[in-house]
């Protein structure tokens, strides 16, 4: 999976494509050991800051994507395009390797 930086730019997802901003996952463990970065797993939930118009379905109608900007989700391990913007880490993803909202 390739990681793409950008500079100052907006995204605007197409079809079922959904940004998601990558939250940062803790700096340590329940046992108080602090993680290096080399050892922290990818994280797995993030915020909705952007998303498509939705896919169109095989008779021509198009059909919304379930999140929506501000909801939080979990997400696939491995799923997506990783892209940073500014400072922040993000992931484009298709709406099917979204697993779940949180609440």
């Amino acid at each position: 999976m390739a990681t793409l930086t950008l500079g100052a730019a907006s995204v605007k997802p197409l079809g079922d494509r959904v940004l998601v901003k990558v939250l940062e996952q803790e700096q340590k463990t329940a046992g108080g050991i602090i993680l290096p970065d080399t050892a922290k797993e990818k994280p797995q939930i993030g915020e909705v800051v952007a998303v498509g118009n939705g896919k169109v379905n095989d008779d021509g109608k198009r059909q919304p994507v379930d999140v929506k900007v501000g909801d939080r989700v979990f997400y696939s391990k491995y799923a997506g395009t990783d892209l940073k913007i500014g400072n922040d880490d993000y992931v484009l993803l298709s709406e099917k390797d979204i697993l779940a909202t949180l609440a």
